[in-house]
């Protein structure tokens, strides 16, 4: 098989980008030209699909409801002090990367906030403000000013790091990541000697606001785990920072978004990092970094890990809320294209089926059950994402 994917590797490669899209047209489109070919199937497939998507909604309502409890719990919880029970607790030093192009300055200063408010001595946290060079260069230097103005000596470090796209590249968070995570680890492992053993980076994106605990929590689950190396941590996302900013219409689908976040975190099983997440410098590393010539960075990296592990990746909650802005914009119609522009930045999450699927076929060693309930979650994803809201509204 191996050998065949190899010769036919283009036209193996074209089909499977082909196959979200075949897929997701057919089951919507079926119920159209059926009904008039074998109507009682069609009635049978919108009432079993509706039954399922009932026990759907069911499961995900009670799995956010456990979510919410935990994060309560969590919320009250004195992380710090058990964290002190850990000898090396002061070793642990956090990179976060904060990509961002054309951000407006409130909005990294908010971002950098809640990054100076963590319970954490900030001396453990460096932060390392990605920016594009395609960004014109007065707003740059503008906001970088600003930002070193009000919050110079509060963190370990504060770095600022400006990507040039390079040839193969693509324009996106993976690439400016790739290249400021690179940038970081050359100057505080290679120059400053900063044992990466007790590195962690997280990927926050410019508009999120944490947590007063957050990085003390992520310190201890990273201390507490004896397989740190092989784990990602991930908050719950909420899309609450603007929420009763947003006209009705977009304000119910991102009220879903955040409910389907809160559902996925008590999930085990199918939690994969997205939005923002931690993971050790050392797996980083190991595994190369994000794929710069792809558009979506945390499935990648994720199964990137997984399969070069050899499927002992894990995904770990992180019980804590993370307050992300939803899509914005001047007036109702701005509103809902900014809507649709995050959607279908979303989407470009099928772009990494084909590559998925083959190394779901081709990479061994990597435990059978656990490949193939993580292979179904993601096709069940995209391929039955863009499908519902059609079917459904058929049965109604």
């Amino acid at each position: 098989m191996r050998e065949f994917f190899i010769r036919n590797d283009r036209t193996i490669h074209r089909l499977l980008e082909i196959l979200p899209g075949f897929f997701s047209w057919n089951l919507i489109l079926f119920p159209y030209w059926g009904i008039f070919v074998i109507p009682n199937a069609v009635a049978y497939f919108i009432l079993i699909f509706n039954l399922y998507w009932f026990y759907q909604s069911f499961q995900i309502a009670i799995s956010a409801i456990v979510s919410h409890l935990k994060i309560q719990a969590s919320i009250n919880y004195d992380w710090l002090s058990d964290l002190k029970s850990f000898p090396d607790w002061q070793k642990v030093h956090h990179v976060v990367i904060v990509p961002t192009y054309k951000e407006p300055l409130h909005i990294l200063e908010r971002t950098l906030s809640s990054l100076a408010n963590q319970d954490l001595p900030k001396k453990q946290i460096t932060v390392v403000l990605a920016m594009e060079e395609k960004e014109l260069e007065e707003e740059r230097i503008s906001k970088v000013q600003a930002l070193n103005k009000q919050f110079a000596g509060i963190f370990g470090n504060l770095f600022i790091t400006v990507h040039r796209l390079a040839p193969g590249e693509v324009v996106g968070k993976a690439s400016n990541e790739r290249y400021a995570a690179v940038w970081t680890k050359k100057k505080l492992v290679d120059e400053i000697g900063m044992d990466i053993n007790y590195l962690t980076v997280t990927s926050c994106d410019a508009d999120h606001k944490y947590h007063p605990k957050h990085f003390s929590y992520l310190t201890f689950k990273f201390l507490d785990n004896p397989n740190r190396y092989r784990y990602f941590w991930q908050p719950a996302v909420m899309f609450y920072n603007n929420i009763w900013e947003l006209p009705a219409i977009t304000r119910v689908p991102n009220t879903f978004s955040t409910i389907w976040n809160l559902a996925m975190l008590s999930r085990k099983d199918r939690l994969i990092n997205a939005q923002n997440y931690s993971l050790s410098f050392k797996l980083l590393d190991e595994v190369g970094y994000w794929d710069p010539d792809k558009i979506p960075e945390d499935w990648g990296i994720f199964f990137k890990a997984y399969y070069q592990k050899r499927g002992e990746i894990e995904v770990e909650p992180i019980y804590l809320p993370l307050h992300a802005d939803a899509p914005q914009s001047t007036s109702l119609w701005k509103t809902l294209k900014n809507q649709y522009e995050q959607y279908k930045r979303w989407s470009w999450g099928v772009s990494d089926d084909p590559w998925i699927i083959k190394n779901y076929l081709l990479t061994p060693g990597v435990p059978f059950w656990d490949k193939t309930m993580r292979l179904i979650f993601v096709l069940w994803s995209h391929f039955m994402w863009p499908v519902n809201w059609f079917i459904i509204t058929i049965g109604i």
